[in-house]
């Protein structure tokens, strides 16, 4: 297909969803299924109009993938409420380590031993199938800042820090095949890889939100007219903290997720968590209200949001381009069945033993692991890094196969569940 037939197919498609998203938002499926629709229908399932080979393209889907899981952990960041509390963030961030090694470890043993695959592409299989997706999982997701659900925190906030909590595995997968130095008994692995990037990216993050936000707060309240393209200061903060992480080894997913919560919170630390009326000076009296001084993190969501949509679109749209119809082997189902059923809710509700967790919602959480872009983020990381191509080939066709039915069974099942989870609580309001 041209690039004619491109332009006419992503504009086409983005007007339809423009135009109809009341109405898809009724119905019990989500737009990501529509992408995945739309993507068989042109790619070789159907009519065989282009075919995308993750393999050959690895270079451009990882950069892709990249940025996309960079905006939308930004956005989610930028979500959380204020303040952070341990009570508050205690079970996500058990979701975010200890399930999410549990989760590695339950894939790892799977691979091994029922797929038959070397111990390294055994774990690689666990760190790339185990993080969450901040990326297709919206609808499960904190809509807006101030968003209370505790249900739509847990697995928003566990997406902003999982992404990065897989890194440490990914790294334990490339040094068990010869592609990563693990060090003397993992020593290397565990300091650098783990306890440091891991600290280091989190400290990166809170230090560059934190300055950012008392930097606009102090400029903008010096003049009242003084702008600030908030857009531009948004994307130039996951840039910049980006980098930095590469350039001292840290976790960039973890940094650029909690640099938007430190941003948010050290805004509404400022602002003492109210937001300000604007100052309406009258002509005849000289008196007025107070002034609006905006926040990055209310002004930039929006357009930080549509980003995410439109890079939702484009990968959903490659992943069915990139099926055949026997993709569907009996290997790539099982693994996705496995994922689903029992690693999943099995490393959840371990995770959680500990805490108050109402067990409806821990049912919840367990079911609604929906995995996505950055699995196959992961993934071309690690064909960029040298795995070996019949090992490659595998993992690829295994992946797409669980982001696929993921998108099918949480996107077809969200929404009639998420109603019946909140039914009770609105029947007792």
């Amino acid at each position: 297909m041209g690039i004619t037939g491109w332009f006419l197919l992503i504009g086409g498609l983005l007007l339809a969803m423009g135009l109809t998203f009341s109405a898809i938002r009724r119905m019990p499926l989500t737009t990501s299924i529509v992408y995945l629709a739309v993507g068989f229908l042109i790619g070789p399932t159907v009519f065989n109009l282009f075919h995308f080979n993750p393999l050959k393209e690895s270079g451009l889907l990882e950069v892709i993938t990249e940025l996309a899981v960079l905006l939308s952990l930004f956005s989610a960041g930028m979500k959380m409420p204020v303040p952070v509390r341990f009570t508050r963030w205690r079970a996500p961030v058990l979701l975010a380590f200890l399930s999410m090694a549990v989760t590695v470890a339950l894939m790892a043993v799977f691979g091994y031993y029922g797929l038959g695959l070397p111990l390294g592409g055994a774990v690689l299989l666990g760190a790339v199938l185990a993080p969450t997706d901040p990326v297709l999982a919206t609808d499960v997701q904190v809509r807006r800042p101030g968003d209370t659900d505790r249900l739509r925190f847990s697995l928003t906030c566990e997406a902003g820090m999982n992404d990065g909590s897989a890194f440490p595995f990914v790294m334990l997968g490339l040094g068990l095949l010869g592609l990563h130095d693990l060090g003397d008994g993992g020593t290397r692995w565990l300091f650098v890889d783990v306890i440091w990037a891991t600290a280091a990216g989190i400290g990166v993050g809170v230090a560059c939100g934190a300055v950012l936000g008392r930097v606009a707060w102090k400029l903008r309240g010096e003049r009242h007219d003084y702008r600030i393209l908030d857009d531009f200061v948004g994307l130039g903060l996951i840039g910049v903290v980006y980098g930095l992480s590469l350039l001292v080894n840290a976790w960039g997913f973890l940094a650029v997720f909690f640099a938007a919560v430190a941003l948010r919170q050290t805004e509404l630390r400022l602002s003492q968590g109210r937001p300000e009326r604007p100052r309406l000076r009258s002509a005849e009296s000289g008196r007025g209200k107070r002034r609006v001084r905006p926040r990055i993190t209310d002004t930039s969501l929006l357009f930080k949001e549509q980003l995410e949509r439109l890079s939702e679109l484009v990968l959903v749209l490659l992943i069915g381009g990139t099926l055949f119809l026997d993709s569907w082997s009996w290997r790539a189902v099982a693994t996705a069945a496995f994922l689903f059923v029992v690693a999943r809710p099995a490393s959840v509700l371990l995770s959680l033993l500990g805490t108050r967790k109402p067990w409806r919602m821990r049912g919840m959480i367990g079911w609604f692991g929906v995995r996505g872009i950055g699995s196959l983020y992961y993934l071309m990381y690690a064909i960029e890094h040298g795995i070996p191509q019949d090992l490659a080939l595998e993992l690829i066709h295994v992946t797409l196969i669980v982001v696929t039915l993921s998108i099918l069974v949480h996107g077809f099942s969200v929404k009639p569940l998420m109603r019946r989870y909140w039914r009770p609580a609105e029947g007792a309001a």
